[in-house]
């Protein structure tokens, strides 16, 4: 595609998903998280430790603003103000897909973001789908031309088959991630983007040695829906139309992640939009909670202190859970005590084979 072709794409989905209803129908199985009131914490709000560490370095929260679109006009801006509101706040911020760079190096203005996050953790970003065709070093570049920490290798599948111009060729992803693995030395983030990773998807990923994974569950932003949006009549909008709340919960995923990849720093993302989320998110196995088109909306609503005062309201809801579940640190909030209802126990028991199985 050319640069222009590839901004329009760009700014098409940022207008989509500002306004259009692009969200799962289902929700993320969250609030089958129940969390056990404690009414002896024996806690001290100001003393509560958020501190979690991330590609080497301390978040203040165990938040993550994750990867939205990116290469069009639009999102230099956008990506700026994001950066200096995560570094405001001590969480991590990843830019969206730096594709276009590979032919229009001349862009890396909108995506160079760090001297709005100096010291925080900044994460670049290309989808599974072009490592194939990619050399390792010339992801790698786009990790250096940027000054990232790492980056985030983002699978689409569902996505690429409702887009009118879709690259819908997926073999080669898993060894592309492989190779991209040694050559940053382990600084790779693998996500999805919306449907959720599989137990499947879990085991082949932990065994090529990924030790990062956004779950990016179903309950927020559906990417299928956003393209059904842009399509044309015909088979990718009736895609769009079939597929609009395909994928796994939230909740599932990020539960699935924890038990499968039990070393692994994993980010549970996919429809997070309160300080609730990000507590039961975290208790159901996350060391970190992503978000991307809730502080979206608030940015676009008030700026850069409107993504602050997000965020902020974010981590004041997250340290009242933890107080009230006894947690001094996210470690504890992890092993809180919580029950698992609803709907979600029910998909849990893909995670129990058997006993034919067993």
């Amino acid at each position: 595609m050319s640069e222009p072709e590839i901004s329009r794409r760009k700014s098409e989905h940022l207008r989509i998903v500002l306004e259009e209803r692009v969200t799962h129908a289902r929700g993320t199985l969250l609030d089958d998280v129940q969390l056990l009131h404690d009414a002896l914490p024996e806690l001290d709000l100001d003393r509560i430790d958020t501190t979690v560490e991330l590609f080497g370095k301390q978040l203040r929260a165990p938040l993550m603003i994750t990867s939205m679109t990116g290469g069009s006009e639009a999102t230099g801006p956008m990506n700026r103000e994001l950066a200096r509101a995560a570094s405001r706040r001590g969480v991590a911020f990843a830019v969206g897909s730096q594709r276009v760079l590979l032919r229009h190096p001349e862009r890396v203005k909108d995506f160079a973001v760090r001297d709005e996050i100096p010291d925080g953790v900044l994460l670049g970003n290309i989808g599974g789908v072009q490592l194939p065709g990619l050399e390792p070093a010339a992801v790698a570049e786009l990790v250096r031309c940027i000054d990232a920490d790492g980056i985030c290798v983002h699978l689409n599948p569902a996505q690429e088959l409702c887009q009118p111009e879709g690259d819908t060729r997926f073999e080669g992803v898993l060894d592309g991630i492989a190779r991209l693995c040694d050559q940053l030395q382990g600084r790779v983030l693998v996500k999805e983007t919306g449907a959720g990773l599989s137990p499947r998807a879990l085991q082949r990923l932990a065994q090529i040695g990924v030790r990062h994974l956004d779950v990016a569950g179903s309950g927020g932003t559906s990417w299928t829906r956003v393209e059904r949006h842009r399509a044309p009549e015909g088979p990718a909008r009736e895609l769009g139309d079939l597929l609009g709340d395909w994928g796994l919960p939230t909740a599932f995923s990020v539960i699935a992640a924890r038990r499968l990849c039990p070393e692994a720093c994993i980010i549970g993302s996919g429809g997070i939009t309160s300080g609730m989320d990000v507590a039961r998110v975290i208790a159901a196995g996350a060391d970190i909670a992503g978000f991307a088109r809730s502080v979206l909306l608030a940015w676009s609503a008030g700026g850069l202190e409107g993504a602050v005062r997000y965020i902020e309201g974010l981590e004041r809801a997250l340290r009242a859970v933890m107080l009230l579940t006894g947690s001094p640190d996210v470690p504890s909030l992890q092993r809180a005590p919580r029950l698992y209802t609803g709907e979600l126990r029910e998909w849990l028991g893909l995670l129990d084979p058997p006993p034919s199985q067993r």
